[in-house]
């Protein structure tokens, strides 16, 4: 017996027109329209998660991050003081 594959059912009202684009589109690419949609459906997902967790920085920025990673400055009042009572709360290593 061939393993089950557990699924979720996912269900949208689309107008005629939209339905009848999906449609062509999977036509002409071979595909069910199902296979079709679900397939476009993961990659603007995974576009959009992408977006939001990546993060692109410019030539310039990357070598101020690079800079910043072989020299850091040294740690500010401010710093020091947030260190401490870290230190305070969690205790120090």
């Amino acid at each position: 017996m061939p393993p089950t594959t557990s699924t979720a059912r996912l269900e949208a009202r689309i107008s005629p027109d939209l339905h009848a684009l999906l449609k062509r589109a999977a036509e002409i690419q071979g595909r069910t329209m199902t296979d079709f949609v679900v397939t476009a459906v993961k990659d603007a997902a995974q576009k959009a998660i992408e977006q939001a967790e990546v993060i692109r920085l410019s030539l310039a920025d990357q070598q101020r991050f690079a800079d910043a990673l072989l020299s850091p400055p040294k740690p500010s009042t401010a710093l020091k003081r947030a260190m401490a009572k870290h230190d305070q709360l969690f205790g120090a290593e």
